[in-house]
């Protein structure tokens, strides 16, 4: 008895992150989407390693601005710079919080690209 209970618990569980998983993910400005709009930026860290090699330039990331205005998992490099310094990015973003991008007046899941810029002084 106590097995069934745990399987059927299980698939339930399952289901509901397969369910999850599914919800749609849209592009900016296909089918009436409206960006999502940032309200708080953690800016990237530069780490030692990278100040110390001299490393300056630009990171493109990819990233889903959920329904509920927080950044999902998973955000992409698309155009890395340093190692160091992708991960320093990732770990910002990971923190930033947006109003959401809408279709049809309503919070959706969007699609994002993100580029961030590092400069020594």
């Amino acid at each position: 008895m106590r097995t069934l209970l745990t399987a059927a618990v299980l698939a339930a569980a399952l289901a509901a992150t397969a369910a999850a998983q599914s919800k749609p993910v849209y592009k900016i400005g296909t089918e009436g989407v409206k960006s999502p709009v940032l309200t708080h930026e953690i800016k990237p860290i530069y780490t030692k390693g990278a100040t110390d090699r001299k490393v300056q330039g630009s990171i493109e990331l990819k990233a889903v601005v959920q329904a509920d205005g927080t950044v999902a998992e998973g955000i992409r490099v698309t155009k890395s710079l340093d190692p160091d310094l992708d991960a320093a990015a990732i770990t910002a973003v990971r923190q930033w919080t947006f109003r959401p991008g809408t279709k049809d007046d309503k919070p959706v899941d969007v699609e994002v690209d993100i580029e961030l810029t590092f400069t020594l002084k």
